[in-house]
């Protein structure tokens, strides 16, 4: 019979860890994460000058949460597949391509909110 894995607050305080791990991971090796958590660390506190409802700021907030989430989902795949080798495979080559195009709807989603609650705020 299999063990059974870890429960309760002991599971959240090691999965709180594994992400600590993977956010230090995502910084030291991967630069386009760098500098997204650089474009967020402007846009949130402009997030919260631009916006004139509750909702233009959760809009505002959640539109630079994806970037992350993306480019995270994104350097994940890439390094499952750069861990099985440097060899070209046309699948290996989708999965980047398809992660790569994940990081830009989410950016193509950023610039279509800021910009539509911008101009917005501006006309």
């Amino acid at each position: 019979m299999p063990k059974p894995g870890k429960t309760g607050i002991r599971r959240i305080i090691d999965a709180f860890g594994y992400s600590m791990k993977g956010f230090a991971a995502a910084w030291r090796f991967e630069a386009a994460f760098r500098q997204e958590v650089t474009l967020g660390v402007v846009l949130v506190p402009a997030a919260f000058w631009l916006a004139e409802t509750h909702i233009e700021l959760i809009l505002l907030l959640m539109s630079v949460g994806w970037v992350l989430m993306a480019e995270l989902a994104n350097s994940a795949v890439e390094a499952a597949i750069d861990r099985t080798g440097n060899e070209h495979h046309v699948l290996s080559a989708r999965a980047k391509d398809i992660g790569s195009a994940l990081v830009l709807v989410s950016l193509v989603l950023l610039a279509i909110v800021w910009g539509l609650i911008g101009f917005h705020r501006f006309s």
